[in-house]
């Protein structure tokens, strides 16, 4: 993507199916929307931080706010994930990649010297007019649902 996204930007509409069934932006409208991305189900970091964010979900119901995780697995992988962690977040499946690639978290990574394509963990906060307000480059979990949070008015 030649021009990053940024707050003030315009979020880029998608349209996914979910845990949730199909979900788009305009879905969201008149709730601030939290779009998390993430690398892959059931995974150490990506299970703590949906723990986290479900830890969270009523505080964020409170702040009229929706949380969405993304990643590019299969919607059978995160029925199962979902299932298996108890998790109370939406989970949408992006595998033909261009809600990833709309958000710039389709990235070149490099592991052990050598570099693939995956996910970034990145963060999007979304108000409820469809701007975004904040986001969050190169996750550490340790922390962030709660900082997320603390960044919606109340």
């Amino acid at each position: 993507m030649a021009n990053p996204l940024q707050a003030g930007d315009k979020a880029p509409n998608f349209s996914m199916p979910s845990t949730e069934g199909d979900i788009s932006l305009k879905d969201f409208e008149g709730s601030y929307l939290v779009l998390y991305f993430y690398p892959r189900d059931n995974t150490p970091g990506c299970t703590t931080e949906a723990k986290d964010f479900t830890a969270l979900v009523d505080e964020f119901g409170a702040r009229n706010a929706k949380i969405v995780g993304v990643s590019r697995d299969s919607m059978t992988k995160h029925e199962n994930f979902k299932a298996k962690q108890d998790l109370r977040v939406i989970l949408a499946s992006d595998e033909d990649g261009k809600t990833t690639e709309s958000y710039g978290t389709w990235v070149e990574k490099n592991m052990y010297g050598k570099t693939h394509m995956g996910v970034a963990r990145e963060t999007f906060l979304i108000d409820p007019t469809g701007k975004i307000i904040k986001l969050w480059k190169k996750v550490r979990v340790k922390g962030h649902a709660q900082e997320v949070l603390e960044a919606l008015p109340e």
